[in-house]
Formats: C-alpha cells, sequence, structure tokens
C-alpha cells in the first residue's frame, strides 16, 4: 500500500544529481529502494487499479539504471516515473498517463510526446469532420481538472474550414494536461495517491480520445 514519498526521497534525488556514480549509488541504494523505487510501485498498483479491465492498457514503472545506448554516459537518472499505456513498441509516440518525481517535485497528467505525422493528419481529418466531439471533450477536460490542454505547434500550420479548429490544427507534439507539485506536505504522504487518481480520472476521456489513433 501507498504510504507516501518523503523527505528523503527528494533528498536522494538530489544526491544522485550531484553524485552520478556507482560508489555513492551503492552507498544509498536502501535509501533509494525504500524512499523512491518501492513507494512508486505501490503508488502505480494503486493508481492502475482502474485501468486493469481495459484492454491493452499496462503500467510501466521506470528503474534508476541509464541504458549506456540511449542515454548520456552517467549511470544513473536523475528521476523516476510510472505511465499507464497501451502495449506499444515506442511509448513516445503514443498517448499515456504518467507520474514523474525529480529533485525539484513531481508532476503527473496526460501526455502525447511524439505524435507520429500520420497520427497528426488522422487527428485533423477526424476534428474537421467532427468538431464539436472534440471542442466539447476539450472544454469538459479543461473544466474538469482546471489545468489547459497545451502542445507544442508548427510555425507554419494548415488552416482549417472552421476558425474554431485552427489552435489544433497546429499541434504538432508534446500534447499535455499536466500538473507539478513542489516538495512538501502535497508531495509527502499517502493522500497524494488520491489527488492522482482524480486527475487522471478526469483525463481517461483524452486518453481514450487519442488512443483511437494507436496502431
Amino acid at each position: 500500500m501507498f504510504t507516501g514519498f518523503s523527505p528523503e526521497t527528494i533528498d536522494f534525488l538530489w544526491g544522485i544529481r550531484m553524485n552520478n556514480n556507482r560508489d555513492w549509488f551503492l552507498e544509498h541504494k536502501k535509501q533509494y529502494v525504500d524512499t523512491l523505487y518501492q513507494p512508486m510501485k505501490e503508488l502505480g498498483a494503486q493508481l492502475f487499479e482502474p485501468f486493469l479491465q481495459r484492454q491493452g492498457d499496462i503500467l510501466k514503472v521506470s528503474r534508476i539504471y541509464r541504458d549506456a545506448r540511449l542515454h548520456p554516459p552517467t549511470p544513473y537518472k536523475e528521476s523516476l516515473w510510472l505511465c499507464i499505456r497501451q502495449e506499444v513498441q515506442w511509448w513516445a509516440e503514443n498517448p499515456c498517463l504518467y507520474f514523474e518525481i525529480t529533485p525539484e517535485g513531481a508532476s503527473y497528467g496526460f501526455f502525447y510526446w511524439k505524435p507520429p505525422t500520420s497520427v497528426l493528419e488522422t487527428f485533423r481529418q477526424r476534428i474537421s469532420a467532427k468538431p464539436e466531439e472534440f471542442l466539447k471533450l476539450i472544454r469538459t477536460t479543461e473544466a474538469a481538472t482546471g489545468v489547459p490542454v497545451t502542445a507544442q505547434c508548427y510555425k507554419r500550420p494548415k488552416v482549417p474550414d472552421s476558425p474554431a479548429l485552427a489552435p489544433y490544427f497546429a499541434w504538432k507534439g508534446e500534447i499535455s494536461c499536466t500538473r507539478t507539485i513542489e516538495p512538501g506536505e502535497a508531495l509527502f504522504g499517502p493522500q497524494l495517491e488520491d489527488e492522482v487518481r482524480d486527475f487522471f480520472e478526469k483525463l481517461a476521456p483524452l486518453y481514450e480520445y487519442f488512443n483511437q489513433y494507436v496502431v
């Protein structure tokens, strides 16, 4: 059962940022497991409960060890994350619900990092055909969460028939609706699970909408 992160969690993350080497990590491995990795696994298990009956959804919890083939030549990451997504080859091309903790605090919500060009073209066709369906989804999501849905945009986007769709025709990637938490009472304690779960529930329609394009 998730009982929360702690100041020791943040201490460890700052420590690994300042001492990214094997000797320091081995000296603090118990702190990593007890205050960071195990709580993250427990949080993930509880957040995933509403998704257990959904076909194709999986839970992923990262590890702190870097893949030397893909990352800079430091052995450890400076953050830990979990995500709920479809079982796909590369997560970055697919929507997810995530929670990540760093030395500065935590962030969580909906994120779609690198939608393929073909997906964005299908997306534009869909919202052109059913504009009110999509606009209502955005209004409902932003009203429920109190957070805007944002994205990285093309400098020269295609122009839609409806001016109301212009901001969304410009979307290129990093589509997101997220919250951040600084280290403190909101991050340290079991109530965090309820807050993140509630946010995920409000984001579920947005997540499901973009999962239509997963192939």
